[in-house]
């Protein structure tokens, strides 16, 4: 049986802050490009998102602020830290659906929820990554006007949540980026937190039978007509 993680170790919930549609959109534009792999493009741009970060509210400007001037400070380690914190670690994933799916069967389903929504909202997904990854998720709500992209967020609160939980428990630089995400979404309900709960205390179904599929899995391709693009 996993080890139970006492409820005075829960980090304590965000309440949320009041943005503008603009606000949302710029704070979620920066974390997604923030949490997203720091190769060499990504260190050259630290310098026009730390001036980006002044367009927003104070309470929400400071994580990001702490997160950019860590990152412009730490360059050469950033890459082996990322690879370290995000790869290697069940409960900080930044795949949203391994944290209620995991290696199971039923992540090949949700992964195609994840394409069927990006295109109801007119938008044709092509990167590299599957299409749960939080940076391009973050991207799409930031670039549409689409209720999709706070739906799909809001489905995956209670995994986001874990993420933030598996972040500050290892003192993660990264923490304050998932922090600001969650200032800018709903306050979780009583529902979302249990769930949350059970994937602190759990994790992720291992379940492996039924997936090796996954690794061929395609983003949908460029075509539908007059729909946009994410995460080119």
């Amino acid at each position: 049986m996993p080890p139970q993680i006492s409820l005075k170790r829960m980090p304590a919930p965000i309440e949320r802050l009041e943005l503008s549609r603009d606000e949302r959109s710029l704070a979620h534009m920066l974390a997604s490009l923030l949490l997203d792999y720091p190769d060499a493009a990504y260190l050259e741009r630290l310098p026009e998102l730390a001036s980006s970060v002044d367009e927003l509210p104070g309470p929400i400007a400071a994580p990001f602020r702490s997160f950019i001037a860590h990152a412009m400070s730490e360059q050469e380690r950033l890459a082996p830290a990322y690879v370290t914190t995000f790869d290697l670690k069940r409960k900080s994933c930044l795949y949203l659906t391994y944290f209620a799916a995991g290696d199971t069967r039923r992540r090949g389903t949700a992964l195609v929820t994840f394409l069927e929504a990006y295109r109801a909202a007119g938008w044709e997904f092509e990167a590299d990554e599957l299409p749960d990854y939080l940076p391009a998720v973050l991207e799409f709500s930031a670039v549409t006007d689409s209720p999709v992209a706070a739906r799909l967020l809001a489905a995956h609160r209670d995994g986001i949540e874990v993420l933030r939980a598996a972040l500050l428990a290892q003192s993660s630089p990264w923490a304050s980026l998932v922090e600001a995400v969650c200032l800018s979404l709903p306050e979780i309900d009583d529902d979302t937190r249990e769930r949350y709960l059970a994937l602190i205390n759990d994790g992720p179904p291992t379940e492996t039978v039924g997936i090796s599929f996954l690794g061929q899995l395609e983003p949908f391709s460029a075509g539908g007509g007059a729909s946009r693009e994410v995460r080119v």
